[in-house]
């Protein structure tokens, strides 16, 4: 029971996480790109934020236990013998470039927002907004048993 219930909570954080990756960058984006408007931006996120991160880290929470569950002390884990440990290891990866590109953006980009610097954090917005999908893609292949 109580994997399925990670496996629950997992799926909606990513759900969350994915989906306003994918509203920001095909709604937003482009209307705020097209119209030169920071503040677009800054709207979606005054309201995406909080939930958005928290959405992040119940996949993350949830994600090392899962694999805690598959990898008891994670034994073997860095061996690379299985699909299992090779795509948990591409969604660890995944999460740190997504945390790069976050930390990268809110301290360095969002503070500065500007109608000229909205290309940089547009950038940065695809690449979060891909990271995601791509985390998704992965936990389907480990849910089917590798997408091979």
């Amino acid at each position: 029971m109580l994997f399925k219930l990670l496996v629950i909570l997992h799926t909606l954080g990513a759900t969350v996480w994915t989906g306003g990756h994918l509203v920001l960058a095909v709604t937003v984006l482009p209307s705020a790109l097209r119209h030169r408007d920071p503040d677009r931006i800054h709207a979606f996120e005054e309201h995406f934020e909080g939930f958005g991160l928290a959405a992040l880290l119940l996949q993350t929470l949830t994600g090392l236990w899962l694999t805690w569950i598959f990898f008891p002390g994670f034994q073997n884990f860095f061996a690379f013998q299985s699909y299992l440990s090779t795509y948990i290891a591409v969604k660890l990866s995944l999460l740190l470039g997504t945390v790069a590109l976050a930390l990268h953006a809110r301290f360095f980009i969002i503070p500065n927002l500007t109608k000229e610097t909205l290309n940089k954090l547009a950038f940065h917005i695809v690449g979060v907004t891909t990271l995601a999908v791509f985390f998704v893609v992965m936990g389907v292949g480990i849910r089917l048993g590798g997408l091979s």
